[in-house]
């Protein structure tokens, strides 16, 4: 009898808000990935100091968002990006908001504030022609209907970058860094009640910022297009395992 692939892990870069917790039933980023991906994960704390250990212990990996900032650099986010360096290239890789800017950073591209400011509530994103011939973005068609909640971007993609989806709000929402790397700016396990969580706890961060909050919610749509990324994601996690 083979031996059952190892999980993926699903690294936590920080924890979703309390209030967005409590009106999902406790729950954080690390189940919503898990109940998009479908397969065995493994939760790492690296925002709290866990260590990874050696890629070779995963199918594949996973990075969260956070409402940390990347440009920081604060000492866990830096141990972070020299594992990403490592397992580049050796097992599939997933970023995700904070995630995506971690492995652009990691890779050689620049994380910088957005100077369009906040992006957050329901877009619909271009893909490139790119998109169509790639491994995990062929799982989905334009336009693509994503949650979006980001302060920073990537400003410039790392030397080598393929573009897949991209906005008005950002260039790079979407990135290829390698055969097995991808990253993404806006969140494949959202729904529309999450981010209705957001725009509702951070209500008067965003109308300081100029933003219209009752109009954000009001537009928000019940799509779960960009989820089918993480049932493909996993899907390559496990014939890269059992190649």
């Amino acid at each position: 009898m083979s031996a059952p692939h190892p999980p993926i892990a699903v690294v936590l870069c920080g924890r979703t808000e309390p209030s967005v917790r409590a009106r999902r039933g406790g729950t954080d980023f690390d189940d919503w990935f898990a109940r998009g991906l479908g397969a065995p994960v493994r939760v790492v704390a690296a925002d709290e100091g866990e260590a990874l250990g050696p890629p070779e212990a995963y199918a594949g990996a996973v990075f969260s968002g956070s409402p940390a900032m990347v440009t920081r650099r604060e000492a866990w986010s830096v141990a972070l990006e020299d594992w990403c360096r490592d397992a580049h290239g050796r097992l599939p890789l997933l970023g995700v908001c904070y995630g995506h800017q971690l492995l652009a950073q990691a890779l050689g591209g620049e994380v910088a504030d957005n100077p369009r400011g906040v992006e957050v509530g329901y877009r619909r994103l271009a893909l490139t022609d790119a998109a169509a011939d790639d491994a995990l973005f062929d799982a989905v068609t334009a336009p693509l209907g994503v949650f979006e909640s980001h302060t920073q971007s990537v400003a410039r993609a790392p030397r080598g970058a393929t573009v897949l989806a991209h906005n008005d709000h950002d260039p790079n929402q979407a990135l290829r860094l390698g055969p097995l790397t991808w990253s993404v700016q806006f969140h494949p396990e959202f729904d529309a009640d999450i981010t209705r969580g957001y725009l509702e706890a951070r209500r008067e961060v965003y109308r300081a910022g100029g933003l219209e909050v009752d109009a954000l919610i009001d537009g928000l749509v019940e799509d779960d297009a960009s989820r089918a990324l993480l049932t493909r994601f996993a899907a390559l996690c496990s014939a890269h395992r059992g190649a």
